[in-house]
């Protein structure tokens, strides 16, 4: 009996240790799975200034993350191809605490080995409990909520930042874009659109509610889009935009107002009081639409970013072989090892 005993309890044992090897397999597997050229170093002004501290930099901030990766590493390239100081330029990006840190630092670094960068772990359990369902299941990740709390998360010394999603590319100098006049103490600036029908992100419920419907009286809201946005964020600190934030995203867990993911919170705290862009720098909506992901044309007037927010992405639209016609625009950016280039 004893002997069938240490015999069962090996066994587990044996079970235990080969599904934790499989995990970490899995996972090793899933760090590693794409290989990325490095990109070339630019120098596109001969009169950049030394940067001697954090305020003379330009900070851009990113979400890294294992399925979108491959955007990100094209966005990077695009905004130091196209930028006056490249060598200025300084990217903090945020990762879930659940990913590997060393496997990512050394891709980016790999790929950039001149780049000034820092890696900051986001806590998913931090917001996973303020997280509402939405209409497709990729909004619902908790890193996409971690825009909200990068004054949290950003040494206090940075006071500015650009925030990007992964799936844009930048073909103006983003410098541009940070030092954009945040008038009348506004915490943020984006481009605005406010012939689209505001009162589509919020459900019947929200708009019949006189107690929630007046959060927009005398504001004017228009829709932006959070994809792209400039964040004074000791304004942001000072405010407590975080918690206001996680405010409404508690309401929503106890009474639906809103349908999409992460953006209804923000036009609730900011929609009608924010500093608009010109819409050049957001030419958003390249992945179609969220069901469908159709493809979609560029809108009317200049181009500085190009964002293919929507399902499609056209990475995996290229994979497929069958791109939208401006996917063709996000190629020449995309620094994936191909099988081909790994064998020579």
């Amino acid at each position: 009996m004893h002997y069938r005993r240490r015999n069962v309890a090996a066994s587990l044992a044996t079970i235990i240790l080969l599904v934790l090897l499989s995990a970490a397999l899995a996972s090793a597997r899933a760090t590693i799975r794409e290989r990325f050229k490095e990109a070339p170093q630019f120098y596109n002004s001969p009169s950049c200034p030394t940067i001697i501290s954090s305020k003379e930099a330009v900070h851009v901030a990113m979400t890294l993350d294992l399925t979108y990766l491959r955007g990100s590493m094209a966005a990077i390239l695009s905004v130091l191809q196209h930028t006056s100081c490249p060598q200025n330029i300084f990217f903090h990006f945020v990762i879930s605490s659940s990913t590997p840190t060393s496997n990512l630092r050394a891709t980016i670094a790999t790929s950039f080995p001149y780049l000034h960068f820092e890696l900051y772990p986001f806590d998913d359990s931090s917001v996973s409990g303020l997280i509402s369902t939405s209409i497709r299941s990729a909004l619902d990740c908790p890193l996409n909520y971690a825009r909200s709390y990068l004054a949290n998360l950003l040494p206090i010394c940075v006071t500015r930042v650009v925030y990007l999603d992964s799936d844009v590319v930048v073909v103006d100098d983003i410098a541009t874009l940070y030092n954009v006049d945040l008038v009348q103490d506004k915490v943020l600036a984006a481009p605005q659109y406010c012939n689209a029908n505001f009162t589509a992100y919020f459900t019947p419920t929200f708009w019949s509610n006189p107690s929630l419907s007046v959060t927009f009286a005398n504001r004017h809201p228009c829709y932006f889009n959070t994809g792209v946005m400039v964040i004074d964020l000791n304004r942001w600190r000072a405010g407590d935009y975080t918690r206001r934030i996680e405010e409404w995203m508690e309401l929503q867990k106890r009474i639906r107002i809103y349908e999409l993911g992460s953006l209804p919170p923000f036009l609730l705290v900011f929609a009608g009081n924010i500093v608009p862009v010109d819409h050049r720098w957001n030419q958003h909506g390249l992945g179609g639409d969220n069901f469908r992901g159709l493809c979609r044309d560029l809108h009317p007037g200049p181009v500085s970013l190009l964002h293919w927010s929507g399902k499609g992405k056209p990475w995996a639209r290229l994979d497929a072989n069958r791109p939208c016609p401006l996917d063709a625009l996000w190629a020449p950016y995309d620094l994936l090892q191909t099988p081909f280039a790994l064998d020579s």
